[in-house]
């Protein structure tokens, strides 16, 4: 098995390198003159020097920035490591990847934990890269950001796409481990504060390599429960390290993608997490998330009891109101009946007969008096009147003409007088008249 060195670099003598390399090759051939001249392949000179520097070198840490970055589809990265003095080609290849927490990012300054050695295919000295730290952070810090900034790009941490939390829930859904002090303190603050609302855990690993895909899972397993209307993404306290399941891409998109509102409640009160960042609600604690999300059962009677006593007085005062109209409404429909209708009619009959017969007394009263005015004056006028005072109609008899003067007979003519009472017979003997008289 070959040596590993710690050394950043190996100051072997060119001479002493060709040494090795002569000694590593398996074939070799001397010259036709027959002189000591050691004549190699390339392919024999290429490996006896990578033997040599695996030998000699082995494994170093160097210091560089990353550039000419290339991710092939296959899950290998090649890029170029380079500082002021130079610059090396790095391979990073997939079984080594998947232990890198951060992504290769052209500029960034690493370092490279890698084995020396020389690709035969091009001649080119290359580091093999078995690990990878950024320089100056930390590792899983620098994780932190780079997926802060491609999810905060993707708009998953906007607060327009944050829904409310349910003031009343029906069932909460918790996503955290069964047997952890989270899931404790969560039904400590329930038995508190409301412990009728009924609690459904999905069971998950909170920490290790399997924990993201199981927390995803979880949070999908009760997205599809019809009656819970709210969940509850909760785990203790921890380093960054045992907290790292919540800051991954696969629980990010989970929540985003949860069709029930979820409070996150990870770790202490300073951590915070990608998770934290997309959940509709952060709370600081595993028991303030419980809290922001049960009523407490006693406020709630208290509001519900205050919300009775107002209720009750306003039905009383439409009561009182519609007791009111109704009243009206009595009153106006006893004055439409047939039987109010045909009282006030025979009210108004009454009214009128009487009018009428007061009216007709009066005029007859009036007309009497007129009569009796008419039958003086007309009295006054008769002839029987004047008949009565002493005087007399005289009509002859021969033509029953009225004798109005003396001129109107002749002597000898018989008269006809007719009195106040009775009538008599007459004879002119006598004619005087006022023209005789002239």
């Amino acid at each position: 098995m070959a040596r590993r060195s710690s050394v950043t670099g190996s100051h072997l003598t060119e001479g002493s390198r060709l040494a090795e390399g002569s000694r590593l090759a398996e074939e070799g051939s001397r010259s036709a003159e027959g002189s000591d001249r050691l004549t190699l392949g390339v392919g024999q000179l290429l490996a006896g020097l990578s033997g040599l520097i695996e030998e000699r070198v082995g494994r170093v840490w160097v210091v560089g920035e990353i550039s000419n970055l290339h991710n092939a589809p296959s899950g290998h990265s090649y890029f170029t490591l380079k500082d002021e003095g130079g610059q090396i080609r790095a391979a990073l290849f997939r079984g080594n990847a998947g232990r890198v927490r951060f992504e290769l990012e052209e500029g960034l300054e690493v370092v490279a934990e890698a084995d020396v050695s020389i690709y035969a295919a091009r001649g080119d000295l290359q580091l093999i890269v078995r690990g990878l730290e950024p320089l100056g952070v930390g590792a899983l810090q620098l994780a932190f950001e780079q997926l802060r900034r491609r999810l905060a790009a993707a708009g998953l941490f906007d607060e327009e796409r944050k829904r409310e939390i349910p003031v009343h829930p029906r069932r909460i859904g918790i996503v955290t481990s069964p047997t952890s002090a989270a899931v404790r303190d969560v039904l400590k603050v329930a038995g508190r504060r409301f412990p009728s609302i009924p609690l459904l855990i999905s069971p998950t690993l909170v920490q290790g390599e399997l924990a993201p895909a199981q927390i995803a899972t979880a949070i999908t397993r009760l997205g599809e429960v019809a009656d819970v209307d709210v969940i509850l993404l909760v785990r203790g306290g921890g380093s960054i390290e045992d907290l790292w399941a919540f800051n991954t891409e696969i629980v990010a998109k989970a929540i985003a993608a949860s069709p029930k509102p979820i409070v996150a409640g990870i770790g202490h009160e300073t951590d915070t997490t990608i998770a934290d960042l997309v959940a509709d609600l952060r709370a600081a604690t595993p028991s303030a998330a419980a809290m922001l999300v049960l009523p407490e059962a006693r406020a709630l009677a208290n509001v519900v009891a205050s919300d009775l006593h107002r209720l009750a007085a306003a039905m009383q005062r439409r009561i009182d109101r519609q007791h009111q109209r109704l009243a009206r409404l009595s009153e106006v429909l006893r004055a439409r009946s047939p039987q109010a209708r045909i009282a006030l009619a025979r009210t108004r009959e009454a009214r009128a007969r009487t009018a009428a017969t007061a009216a007709i007394r009066l005029r007859l009263g009036a007309g009497g008096r007129r009569l009796a005015e008419l039958a003086a004056r007309l009295d006054a006028l008769s002839p029987l009147a004047v008949l009565g005072r002493g005087y007399s109609i005289a009509r002859r008899e021969s033509d029953g003409r009225i004798v109005r003067a003396a001129a109107d007979v002749a002597v000898g003519d018989r008269l006809d007088l007719q009195l106040a009472t009775g009538r008599i017979g007459a004879q002119v003997t006598r004619r005087e008249s006022d023209d005789d008289a002239d």
